[in-house]
């Protein structure tokens, strides 16, 4: 009797260390987090634009600075972020630049609603400025502008 139950303990122990009986995650199981839906429709999307829109032509900094991610990019190489974006745009004349492309049609393109079109249909091509506008919990924030 003590030799049966001995031999079901045992056998349980074995099984359970037994990979046929663990799940794992195959790659059709991983979610891939979707790009964003198109939100040029929305109103608060279209609402958020023509206050940027507004806020860069009068260049109303303080307006612009409460509308931008902390983390604001506006230059690669060298990879630039956060203070300094408004000395940036003097120094380098950017200003007529973003005006022109927030003028552009947003449209998504990974977690961003970006602008011009153009940097989504043709990136292996397009060069030119882009400008990026993320949700950001709950909230939209204008996230960069930077050249190609």
């Amino acid at each position: 009797m003590i030799f049966r139950k001995l031999f079901v303990l045992l056998t349980v122990v074995c099984l359970s260390g037994c990979s046929l009986f663990h799940h794992k995650d195959k790659p059709a199981d991983k979610k891939k987090k979707p790009d964003m839906p198109d939100q040029s429709k929305d109103v608060s999307f279209q609402s958020f634009v023509g206050r940027l829109r507004i806020a860069v032509k009068m260049r109303d900094l303080a307006t612009l600075a409460s509308m931008m991610t902390p983390d604001f990019g506006y230059a690669i190489n060298p990879d630039r972020e956060g203070d300094g974006v408004f000395q940036y745009w003097d120094d380098n004349d950017v200003w007529k630049e973003l005006e022109t492309v927030l003028d552009e049609k947003f449209v998504p393109h990974e977690n961003f609603m970006v602008a011009p079109a153009k940097f989504v249909t043709e990136p292996d091509t397009y060069t030119g400025y882009r400008a990026g506008i993320l949700l950001l919990n709950g909230s939209w924030k204008f996230a960069y502008f930077v050249g190609g």
